[in-house]
């Protein structure tokens, strides 16, 4: 699976995980340098609370478009610190 955004690959790797139709990469199959820290948190009851990254490519941002779960709950250790996608990201195989 790859993660595509402005043209550059986000994030590659045969080892995701499905989770609510969301490709869940491993954190080592992402490029961090397309990364920046966001203030952004979401909380889902079962997985838990989520952290944000916005994506910059290029001079371009796409803010918020990943998420993760830095401590996931029981129910969802297995995603714990991958990473997903949206916002107009495409992921593909």
């Amino acid at each position: 699976m790859k993660a595509i955004w402005n043209n550059q690959v986000i994030a590659e790797s045969d080892k995701t995980i499905v989770v609510e139709n969301n490709q869940y990469f491993p954190p080592d199959s992402v490029n961090k340098a397309f990364l920046k820290p966001s203030d952004t948190h979401t909380v889902c009851p079962w997985k838990g609370t989520a952290s944000y990254y916005t994506l910059s490519v290029d001079g371009k941002e796409n803010k918020d478009a990943a998420w993760y779960y830095p401590n996931a709950k029981d129910a969802a250790k297995n995603i714990e610190q991958y990473i997903a996608f949206w916002k107009g990201v495409q992921v593909t195989n």
